[in-house]
């Protein structure tokens, strides 16, 4: 007999710290809010080395080297640990579709049961009326 599962819970017992960090930073990095984080960061980072006072400006245009350095820093730390986080995405996905996939049988042994059980009180009702 099969027993439903709360495929999330299953998952998440199933996960070590640095997993479910991973999965955290996948969902995290993943909003249009961190794209405008990371978006407002660039825009005041360049603006601020192109157009303030020479004695302030501390990553100079046009090389902006200091910027590239901790932008390459960040994807070079961050595209392995969101790719981690969409593999436990994927892993979770594929054990809520094995889940459903086993109540769809049991619902589809269900339901031949009961079209059993109709055609044979089909027959009985028209048994009775002959």
């Amino acid at each position: 007999m099969f027993k439903h599962i709360n495929t999330y819970k299953v998952h998440q017992e199933q996960l070590s710290r640095s997993e479910k960090f991973a999965l955290w930073l996948t969902n995290k990095v993943g909003t249009i809010g961190f794209f405008f984080l990371i978006f407002i960061w660039t825009i005041f980072w360049l603006s601020w080395n192109m157009f303030a006072p020479t004695h302030l400006k501390f990553d100079p245009y046009p090389a902006f080297v200091l910027w590239l350095f901790i932008s390459n820093m960040l994807q070079i730390f961050l595209m392995p640990l969101i790719m981690v986080g969409q593999n436990l995405q994927a892993k979770h996905t594929e054990l809520r579709a094995e889940n459903d996939f086993q109540i769809n049988v049991k619902a589809e042994k269900e339901i031949a049961e009961l079209k059993q059980e109709l055609i044979e009180i089909k027959k009985l009702l028209e048994y009775r009326k002959s």
